[in-house]
């Protein structure tokens, strides 16, 4: 069993703790914003733009995209310049995009931008894990869930404004809005990282040979417990972005209004703040909490199938069904960081799990889109996406087991056992 050494835990003054928990804190807040205040106003944008619904699937394939690429770049950038240097840059690129994003006068460019403002929501999913475990090690559950709660907020907030702003003003009002609160975190990530010794600015993950080496990323590769977690947080990811794509489309084919589409993508958001709240302390109270990914796989088929065969009625009920059922999504995140030791293994382990899972989620906005071109309906899409649960639930069993990264993936080729 290997224990970590008080030397990979900072120690650092109360004011600089403040610091970082209000910026971690902000980020949460906007970590979905520029999402789900989005996808609302696709069918009012691609009326002024000039497109249609594929690439309204692009768009929504968008985020998983970006989120899976620097998923798996953050942790490298990480290592090199500080967990604290990355969310600064990770936020600003995040800010100039939205306004970027909001005055694009063509399709290319408001994909481009998407593609930029996504690009620094991905890298900042990756580090706000082992940010958690590197300033708030003791408390872990608290500040999981808190993160979890406000980025969900964040996330059921914006679709629930974005179409009575965008009637109130207009379309690229309600989506540039976003740009303000992401400066103002990218503001305060930036006072902390000047307020660090100079000796943590350049270097907030202390190396350690066990995680920071090539080798060791092949390893984590080979850890059932890590692959468990892939596949646990790609099927949820696929459900969520797929969700927040098309449900207020299934809703409006079906006869409703595009306020009720974006009513309740954020009755569905809402209950992932619910989640949050219970789920990660559940998860460090129970050796294996598998009974909880059992629950939230039998919720998220029957939504689907609800969706399916009553899209009218019962709508309300259907979304929340949806909505406790990738409550995975918090599991996940609480076992990122309760199945490795140290902050350096949480960081590597959050980029490969997002980075893959984000990837394999990328088939569903599109997917799902290409397929209801094709057949004309909602009936195979939804189906297909009911299906998509099983392989998710066979992951958690793997994930949820009380093991250790370090200790269930073999060592590399060359190095010895930590």
């Amino acid at each position: 069993m290997t224990t970590v050494s008080p030397s990979r835990v900072r120690v650092r003054p109360g004011r600089l703790t403040l610091w970082a928990g209000l910026a971690i804190v902000l980020t949460a807040l906007n970590l979905r914003t520029a999402v789900t205040g989005f996808t609302p106003l696709l069918e009012s944008i691609g009326a002024d733009l000039g497109f249609g619904v594929a690439v309204a699937g692009l768009l929504g394939t968008v985020p998983a995209a970006t989120f899976a690429v620097f998923g798996i770049l953050a942790p490298a950038v990480t290592r090199r310049f500080g967990l604290e240097r990355t969310a600064t840059v990770a936020l600003s690129l995040t800010a100039l995009s939205l306004v970027l994003r909001a005055l694009s006068p063509t399709t290319g460019l408001l994909v481009a931008s998407t593609v930029l403002a996504l690009a620094g929501i991905g890298a900042a999913n990756v580090v706000i894990v082992p940010l958690v475990k590197a300033w708030f090690p003791e408390r872990l559950a608290r500040w999981t869930s808190l993160y979890l709660i406000l980025m969900q907020t964040g996330q059921f907030m914006a679709p629930l404004l974005a179409v009575p702003v965008a009637l109130a003003s207009s379309w690229r009002f309600s989506v540039g809005v976003w740009a303000l609160p992401a400066t103002v975190v990218a503001l305060v990530w930036l006072a902390l990282t000047l307020k660090l010794p100079s000796h943590d600015r350049s270097r907030t993950l202390p190396a350690a040979p066990a995680v920071a080496t090539s080798a060791t990323r092949i390893r984590i590769s080979r850890s059932s417990t890590a692959w468990g977690l892939v596949g646990l947080f790609a099927a949820l990811s696929l459900s969520n972005y797929s969700i927040i794509t098309w449900f207020p489309a299934i809703l409006t084919d079906a006869g409703g209004s595009s306020a009720l589409g974006g009513t309740m993508v954020a009755v569905y958001s809402a209950w992932g703040v619910a989640a949050a709240l219970v789920i990660p302390h559940v998860a460090t109270r129970m050796a294996n909490p598998f009974i909880v990914v059992v629950v939230c796989t039998i919720l998220l088929i029957g939504g689907y199938l609800g969706l399916l065969f009553s899209p009218l009625v019962g709508t309300l009920f259907w979304a929340c069904a949806m909505g406790i059922g990738v409550g995975t999504f918090p599991l996940c995140m609480t076992l990122i960081n309760r199945r490795t030791r140290t902050p350096q293994t949480a960081s590597a382990v959050s980029g490969f799990v997002q980075g893959i899972g984000y990837a394999l989620a990328c088939l569903g906005p599109i997917g799902l889109g290409l397929l209801r071109q094709e057949t004309g309906s909602w009936t195979m899409p939804l189906l297909v996406l009911a299906a998509t649960v099983i392989p998710g639930l066979i992951a958690g069993w793997f994930a949820c087991r009380p093991r250790f990264v370090e200790d269930t993936a073999p060592p590399a080729v060359g190095q010895s056992a930590a």
